[in-house]
């Protein structure tokens, strides 16, 4: 203990109460990029079901046009890609939901701390990375839908 310690005992509990609250809002930053980071695990599996439902009715529509002559159903790539794009949108919309869900409840948890004194700062809103990432690859997997089932758009 230093002599400035020994005659300011309170000197040592606010640099503890100083350094636990910047562990807490680091924890908060951690805990944020955690939820970024499982956003992104779900934009992958969507971007993998989406492309791999577009690619599909691609390679049957094109190898029936060429090749099969009518040897498959004419529906039937259509609706198994469909599938796959559906499934890979709710997968992401409810990806989004969940993020959406997790950031709040961080957010209210903070502020919480916040108002207690014991977190000193609010960190300024902004969106992340992932979440930018997911809403394009929402208007992407809808351009994919409209696509197989209309035959129109960028694809």
């Amino acid at each position: 203990m230093t002599s400035d310690e020994a005659r300011n005992p309170e000197m040592i509990h606010s640099a503890s109460d100083e350094l636990a609250a910047h562990r807490t809002a680091m924890a908060f930053e951690r805990t944020e990029m955690a939820t970024d980071r499982t956003l992104m695990a779900v934009s992958r599996t969507s971007l993998s079901l989406i492309g791999f439902g577009f690619t599909i009715f691609q390679f049957f529509h094109t190898l029936q046009s060429r090749y099969l002559d009518k040897a498959l159903p004419e529906e039937a790539p259509r609706r198994f890609a469909l599938a796959l794009i559906t499934l890979g949108i709710v997968l992401l919309i409810l990806g989004i939901l969940s993020h959406i869900r997790a950031i709040g409840r961080l957010k209210r948890r903070r502020a919480r701390l916040l108002s207690l004194q014991l977190v000193h700062s609010d960190p300024p809103e902004t969106m992340s990375p992932a979440m930018i990432a997911a809403i394009v690859l929402f208007l992407i997997g809808l351009a994919a839908v409209a696509s197989t089932v209309f035959r129109i758009g960028p694809f």
